[in-house]
């Protein structure tokens, strides 16, 4: 069973809402999910996982101060994260607040690790996006993107 840390940073409990549904679609898919806040997450446990999925709140079209501060801290191990299946998702407060940005730049930095990262033929192509609160469809698309990461990771690593 690959095991997938969802790591995430929460202002308003969007993000977490989608960390949960994101969990749930890695349950369904045959994973087991760790959700984790990123202030409680440590380099360790991103060694320790199959698959990282990462969320966050735009802050100016880019993820929070301290999800950025989490890849900056992941630099001393650069290397032993390679080939982990990877994933990113945000939340906005406006349409055009930034959220495939945001999505981009964590999937960059995830790429610079050699983290493998799948798309979407279908709906959020990069990883989910919600304005707001997540709706039925966000928790629809994070709960498919769930099941792909983990039905990803455990072709990779099972």
């Amino acid at each position: 069973m690959a095991k997938i840390l969802i790591v995430y940073y929460e202002r308003t409990g969007s993000t977490e809402a989608m960390a949960r549904a994101i969990a749930a679609g890695v349950k369904d898919g045959g994973g087991e999910p760790v959700v984790k806040r990123v202030e409680d997450t440590s380099i360790e446990d991103l060694k320790a996982a199959d698959g990282v999925v990462f969320g966050s709140p735009t802050y100016y079209g880019l993820p929070a101060p301290r999800m950025l501060a989490l890849f900056e801290e992941s630099v001393r191990c650069h290397g032993d994260l390679a080939g982990k299946v990877g994933g990113a998702f945000a939340a906005s407060a406006n349409v055009g607040g930034g959220n495939e940005t945001t999505v981009m730049a964590l999937i960059q930095a995830m790429l610079v690790h050699g983290f493998v990262v799948p798309g979407s033929p279908a709906g959020d192509h990069f990883g989910p996006v919600s304005v707001g609160a997540p709706d039925r469809r966000v928790q629809s698309q994070c709960g498919e993107y769930g099941k792909r990461i983990a039905a990803l990771a455990a072709k990779l690593h099972g």
